[in-house]
């Protein structure tokens, strides 16, 4: 239980940080990128780093990396089908995400075999 206290306090110090950073920056366009998901993403490796040591939080943080890359990916995509064709929001993001899958799946194999 105190676990997930300290990853709730954690978490939640992080979130209000990049949340501040956010609000400070102009345009206010740029205060998306610094929502929750990397102050998450911050907070959880620190607190991987503790629990399972470095080695396994260097892992986990690659495969975070390569996830990230196929987001930016499936955001392209999305983007282009949305300008191009103009289906629904909801359609083309569920349908694309497979694009977000492929290009994050491919990085990994292509990573793991030089490995």
């Amino acid at each position: 239980m105190s676990e997930i206290i300290f990853r709730f306090l954690i978490g939640g110090f992080v979130v209000s940080l990049f949340s501040t950073i956010g609000d400070t920056l102009r345009p206010k366009s740029f205060a998306g990128l610094f929502g929750a998901a990397p102050s998450i993403a911050l907070a959880t490796v620190g607190l991987t780093i503790a629990k399972s040591g470095a080695q396994y939080a260097a892992i986990e943080s690659r495969s975070m990396l390569l996830g990230a890359v196929g987001f930016f990916f499936y955001t392209i995509a999305v983007s282009q089908v949305l300008r191009r064709y103009k289906p629904s929001t909801l359609a083309a993001t569920i349908s694309l995400m497979p694009v977000w899958f492929g290009v994050s799946l491919g990085l990994w194999f292509l990573i793991m075999r030089s490995h």
